[in-house]
């Protein structure tokens, strides 16, 4: 009977240490600030669904500008491309999953503004982006008043089409739908006369092969998206060490590289790499 009780005993010691370890490697292994090189991961959130920005391909790899951004900002915090963790971050629950402690950083087309800076820090902004149009390539609306009686596209829940109706096109015929693809088919097949949304999400997906030549961004600037890196709330070390990469970034050439390879086609013209610190208004 004795014999059993130490065994026992020697078999809950067991467990414990196992489970203290296996803990302790959690720990490690979504850690996300030392960037030591020795095994350690960093969680990134970014978009899945915005070609040119965020965009999981078929083969599970990751491409777009956000990516690129996000790539170049964790090689200057430590990390190799394999320690880096990709997590699909929903619009909806950005402020949620830095919060949580889901992600380190988020980089996925999160623009700045008063309300977002109550819950969450950030980093940059790296890329100033615009409400835009796009239109096909032969289209002749050149601006937002020649949307009264044409067919205006958005994504269900986005405000950018109904900003435009009130105020500057009362008379356009809005139309939404579940997603930018979406309205980017019924664009191609004629259905709608246009589309609206940031000119970076534009331009991304004019930019994939299939629909390269065939639309163009009317070059309006119907408003200031300041893009930055979501950073959890109080955590100015990283904020000043992200905001040092994005500096390095631009200097060195990488940013307009980036903005080249992922927004090429489609009449983008990019602004000029914004200051850190400075939000356009």
């Amino acid at each position: 009977m004795m014999l059993r009780k130490v065994s026992a005993a020697a078999a809950a010691a067991l467990v414990l240490s196992l489970t203290a370890t296996a803990c302790g490697g959690d720990d490690k292994d979504s850690d996300s600030g030392s960037g030591s090189g020795s095994g350690d991961k960093i969680k990134i959130g970014i978009k899945y669904d915005q070609p040119g920005l965020g965009l999981k391909e078929p083969d599970g790899s990751f491409s777009g500008f956000d990516v690129d951004v996000a790539t170049y900002v964790a090689k200057e915090l430590g990390y190799k491309p394999d320690q880096i963790e990709w997590v699909e971050t929903k619009s909806a629950d950005r402020e949620n999953a830095l919060a949580r402690g889901d992600v380190k950083l988020i980089a996925a087309t999160y623009s700045i503004n008063d309300e977002r800076k109550q819950k969450v820090d950030f980093a940059g902004p790296y890329l100033l982006a615009h409400q835009d149009l796009l239109v096909k390539a032969d289209s002749d609306i050149t601006k937002a008043t020649d949307l009264n009686n044409k067919k205006l596209c958005s994504v269900t829940g986005s405000t950018s089409a109904q900003n435009i109706k009130n105020d500057l096109a009362p008379k356009a015929q809005l139309k939404e739908l579940g997603g930018y693809s979406e309205c980017i088919a019924a664009l191609q097949s004629g259905s709608v006369d246009a589309l609206t949304t940031d000119d970076s999400i534009l331009a991304g997906f004019a930019a994939q092969d299939k629909y390269k030549g065939k639309f163009k961004l009317a070059g309006l600037k119907l408003s200031n998206e300041n893009y930055g890196v979501g950073v959890k709330k109080g955590d100015t070390a990283t904020i000043d060490k992200v905001n040092t990469a994005l500096e390095k970034m631009v200097s060195d050439k990488s940013w307009q590289k980036a903005v080249d390879d992922n927004f090429g086609p489609a009449n983008y013209k990019n602004e000029p790499a914004p200051k850190i610190g400075t939000i356009v208004k």
